[in-house]
């Protein structure tokens, strides 16, 4: 049996709740990915292109520094690694994250929260940052409907 981390960055909560939740139903510790800089109301306001978190997803080599770097990725097999999704994509701070570790010859798996939209783009414009050797899949979009029932019943299917 492999050993499990569910890391995630939470903006406003409900990636947090998801990744508990996930951490439950898979049997797996939980960290959670935190900014330096903690983001505010204004900073996600998508709607305004001066919002920080507008100006991170234009500038795809935007990194926001960690607050920590504790994760102790070395200790586990798989690692779940979740994020809300904004335009598409994952914010920069998970491209942070994944550069501050290695990750060679671990299987990380994906998984976002999201008001309406797909995984677009996100496993391509995650993959540079990890090693080559590192097996990324594209998880599961979550919503705050979902029960651990339900997360053990997708855990098991991919056999993580």
């Amino acid at each position: 049996m492999s050993k499990k981390l569910v890391a995630y960055f939470s903006a406003s909560g409900v990636t947090a709740g998801a990744a508990k939740k996930l951490a439950e139903a898979a049997g797996a510790d939980l960290y959670e990915i935190k900014p330096e800089v903690p983001y505010q109301k204004a900073d996600l306001n998508w709607m305004n292109p001066f919002s920080r978190s507008t100006k991170e997803m234009k500038n795809k080599s935007s990194r926001p520094a960690l607050a920590d770097k504790d994760a102790k990725v070395e200790e586990y097999d798989v690692i779940f690694v979740g994020f809300p999704i904004w335009w598409y994509v994952a914010p920069t701070i998970i491209n942070t994250f994944l550069e501050a570790y290695d990750f060679s010859g671990k299987t990380v798996i994906l998984f976002a929260t999201s008001g309406g939209s797909g995984f677009g783009d996100t496993v391509k414009g995650l993959k540079g940052s990890v090693a080559e050797d590192t097996v990324m899949k594209e998880g599961k979009v979550l919503n705050r409907k979902s029960t651990v029932e339900e997360l053990k019943a997708w855990v098991d299917s991919i056999d993580a």
